[in-house]
């Protein structure tokens, strides 16, 4: 039975019970019997839930540093596309991740490393600090926000498809809108293939849009 913890606990032993009770199950107090501890000792730590999604994120983000330091940076577009990768393989391997992540304010400075390896990764290539922040903010958020819908089809890592999302029932419920059918598939059904597409639309799209004139787009 813990006797003394810290926030790093705190987070780690959040993170380890998010697969189990979801980010809905995830409470203080849940955490607490999981440490053995009473509930009120975690409010030495976080005031509230948010500032433990916070941490939480932040742990996240510290067991995802490693590999995102490591993706392919021989252009810019294999290292976004490579960091929105890491991204959505560390997200999808927590229940509800993308939701725990997204909206959260990074705690300390472990994150700022690895953005500043990677942003000047980006500049290097040509972009300003500017355009490199945007290119890379666009590109985390499509990742969180895909994945998020990711989530809901697959609330479980490695689980089965949520049956609301089933493809051949959601086809006879709209009988008579052939476009939103065939949409409904795109969305929901090859959800891998899909986000490399729309991460194909989103680099691309990056690079017509702030790349600015004149710069190569090559290290």
């Amino acid at each position: 039975m813990a006797t003394r913890i810290d926030r790093a606990q705190v987070a780690e032993t959040a993170l380890d019970l998010l697969n189990e009770v979801g980010l809905e199950g995830l409470t203080l107090r849940r955490i607490a019997k999981e440490l053995g501890v009473q509930a009120p000792a975690l409010y030495w730590h976080f005031k509230n839930k948010q500032e433990l999604l916070d941490e939480v994120a932040t742990e996240m983000f510290r067991r995802m540093a490693e590999s995102l330091s490591a993706v392919d940076s021989s252009t810019w577009q294999s290292c976004l596309a490579g960091s929105a990768r890491v991204m959505r393989r560390f997200l999808l391997g927590y229940r509800d991740g993308a939701k725990v992540f997204g909206g959260t304010r990074l705690t300390g400075r472990s994150y700022a490393g690895p953005v500043e390896e990677m942003m000047e990764r980006i500049v290097a290539a040509g972009f300003t600090p500017s355009t490199a922040a945007r290119a890379w903010f666009t590109v985390n958020t499509y990742t969180m926000g895909y994945v998020m819908e990711e989530q809901s089809v697959h609330p479980v890592p490695g689980g089965e498809r949520d049956p609301a999302y089933d493809l051949e029932d959601r086809a006879d419920r709209l009988k008579g809108y052939p476009l939103v059918i065939a949409a409904g598939a795109e969305f929901f059904g090859e959800m891998e293939a899909g986000f490399e597409t729309g991460l194909h639309a989103v680099v691309a799209g990056i690079e017509a849009t702030l790349l600015p004139p004149g710069a190569a787009g090559v290290e």
